[in-house]
């Protein structure tokens, strides 16, 4: 009997758990359609709650404010789903490093670049604008920036390993060229703007890093 209660309270925590998990992703769901279409200081969290189909202390008491709920956006875009796996650990990312030559890194890192900002572009930019009008945004603009730095600082010692860079460029600069390479703008230029398909906008980019930090 006291096995059939604990087996009975297991069941019940895993179904609680799993209804919050849907919950959560039905308002990040919803906030991000809102962010996008409305500007991120023109939505308010009862708005996200209404469109989620929960009342608004349920996003309040899962999130804990209007910047912290815009962040879980953001990070689950980045890495597509809500699991708790950094980005460089997804097996999306796997090819730049079981990729076997220095212009193999860029072409897997290309891939990389192309597939995240199919999915962050359109709040990347929501989060620039709001920045500029909503100071708790601002600090959550520039760890974005910083992120993509890192990222780029990481696949600068990666082609590293493989050989030299072009003459004249040392690994710092070569870590700038590739954080100007892989931001989500490009994508959101090329592809929605101007209507670019993917494989296209993936080898341009792949061509730029390629021609701005490899030997010739």
């Amino acid at each position: 009997m006291v096995e059939d209660r604990e087996t009975k309270r297991r069941y019940q925590s895993s179904v609680r758990q799993d209804s919050a998990r849907r919950t959560r992703r039905a308002i990040v769901a919803a906030a991000g359609e809102l962010f996008v279409a409305n500007g991120y200081v023109a939505t308010s969290l009862a708005d996200v709650a209404a469109a989620a189909g929960v009342a608004r202390p349920t996003v309040f008491a899962a999130f804990g404010s209007k910047p912290a709920l815009l962040r879980q956006v953001l990070d689950q875009a980045l890495a597509g789903d809500d699991a708790p796996v950094p980005v460089a650990e997804r097996p999306w990312f796997k090819p730049v490093w079981d990729a076997a030559s220095q212009a193999a890194v860029l072409d897997a890192y290309a891939q990389v670049c192309a597939l995240i900002g199919e999915r962050v572009a359109p709040i990347f930019e929501t989060v620039r604008r709001a920045a500029d009008a909503a100071p708790d945004v601002t600090e959550l603009w520039d760890t974005l920036q910083a992120n993509r730095r890192a990222g780029a600082h990481m696949v600068v010692e990666h082609l590293r390993t493989f050989g030299p860079l072009r003459p004249g460029l040392d690994a710092e600069q070569a870590t700038d060229v590739l954080w100007l390479l892989n931001d989500p703008a490009h994508h959101d230029t090329l592809v929605r703007q101007r209507g670019w398909s993917a494989g296209p906008f993936r080898d341009w980019l792949s061509g730029m890093m390629r021609d701005a930090l490899l030997p010739r």
